[in-house]
């Protein structure tokens, strides 16, 4: 059983992370801000985003309308970028010693990091919804929780924290009413999601979910985690599983929207394929309780995927395409935007990737160290840029917490 969850300040953060940290790499090298000048702060509107891009040896944020460079943070290693859900543009930077928190200057006028810094064995998932955003500690099972908007201070903020029953790669989501859904599993197998109420009592579980993955919050804060042979859902207090038809049908990534009942997920049917590349998307009618499989417009990673303002699905293709479909799968318009691309060797390796935000995709092509931004209307280029350096992950976040 897991103990209940308690409030801790910074200094009960410390002594968890020195034992936790017993025997791990040294923490990487401080950062610093090398925007040039002093910070400032200034005004944002609602409309204002900033793209994070991660490379060997830091961040580069562009100006969301421009892509012009405002500004690049130095940090070692090999990183990833989640959108912390505030409403002033701050990104977490998963690395070695755990999740960094990077002002990209949409209200400060500086990037830089600001010296928050949770501790994790291996930082994991980080999840922010309905204003409180978990993080998953895949080195330990323990799970942080606080307040969405409480990040960007330069000092941690008070957290509660949950246990596993055992590390492994997980994820959790604290749901509207306090309660929390968090994955089960050992550092051999992953198999379903615990419901567990505000004082970490457990109130369900549902073991049906063999090496669980990912999850995604859609209309009326259903909830659905991918599996290796379909999905599970969670709504109103109980899970439901929805079988794959293949006998290993495997959804790990969820691409969801807060105003669409249907989620998509990539779908792969074979567990010894060889590369990245996926054929087939996996289509969930949260309302109908139904799933279905249906043929991407082109090969794909799941980098490859998002959702637009109109809850369309946008898919990357690796033949370089750039195809919008709609909740049915049914193909809506298709741009050729980058030159056609091979799988990575390792899914750590920069590849093209694809956020989307309103009606703008925006695509890197590492091959070319450019980033281009998408009108979904009309498939022209809105705005584009050659980089200094090569892109690998990256993030779009603006004052609405995209």
């Amino acid at each position: 059983m897991s103990r209940p969850r308690s409030r801790l300040a910074l200094g009960a953060l410390g002594a968890i992370a020195a034992v936790a940290l017993a025997g791990c790499a040294g923490a990487s090298p401080a950062s610093e801000n090398t925007t040039g000048a002093a910070p400032e702060q200034h005004d944002h509107h609602e409309a204002d985003t900033r793209v994070a891009l991660t490379y060997d040896g830091g961040v580069v944020v562009l100006d969301g309308d421009t892509l012009e460079t405002v500004g690049e943070a130095e940090l070692d290693g090999f990183l990833r970028v989640n959108g912390a859900g505030d409403h002033d543009g701050h990104v977490f930077v998963t690395a070695e010693d755990g999740f960094h928190v990077l002002d990209t200057g949409l209200a400060s006028g500086a990037v830089e990091f600001t010296g928050e810094v949770f501790e994790a064995v291996a930082a994991g998932h980080a999840t922010p919804h309905a204003g409180r955003t978990a993080l998953f500690d895949d080195g330990t099972g323990e799970v942080r929780v606080f307040d969405t908007d409480a990040v960007g201070t330069g000092t941690l903020p008070e957290f509660d924290t949950i246990a596993s029953e055992a590390a492994h790669h997980g994820v959790a989501i604290e749901l509207s009413d306090g309660t929390v859904l968090s994955t089960i599993g050992t550092a051999e197998a992953r198999s379903g999601v615990r419901h567990l109420a505000a004082d970490g009592t457990e109130l369900a579980r549902d073991e049906r979910c063999p090496s669980v993955h990912g999850e995604g919050a859609l209309k009326g804060e259903v909830v659905m985690f991918g599996c290796e042979d379909g999905v599970l859902l969670f709504a109103d207090g109980a899970f439901t599983k929805l079988d794959a038809p293949d006998e290993f049908g495997r959804t790990g990534n969820a691409y969801v929207t807060d105003t669409s009942a249907v989620a998509v997920g990539d779908y792969k049917t074979d567990p010894d394929q060889e590369g990245y590349f996926l054929s087939q998307l996996v289509l969930v009618d949260t309302a109908a309780a139904s799933l279905s499989v249906v043929d991407a417009p082109a090969e794909y990673t799941w980098r490859g995927v998002g959702r637009s303002a109109h809850d369309d699905i946008v898919v990357l293709g690796a033949d370089g395409s750039l195809t919008v479909l709609d909740e049915s799968g049914a193909v809506q318009d298709s741009w050729s935007v980058i030159d056609a691309w091979e799988s990575p060797a390792e899914w750590q390796d920069p590849h093209p990737g694809l956020r989307v935000v309103g009606d703008i995709a925006y695509v890197t092509e590492p091959a070319k160290k450019r980033i281009v931004a998408v009108d979904l209307h009309t498939g022209e280029v809105a705005a584009e840029a050659t980089l200094d350096v090569i892109p690998n992950e990256f993030v779009v976040v603006g004052a609405a917490g995209h």
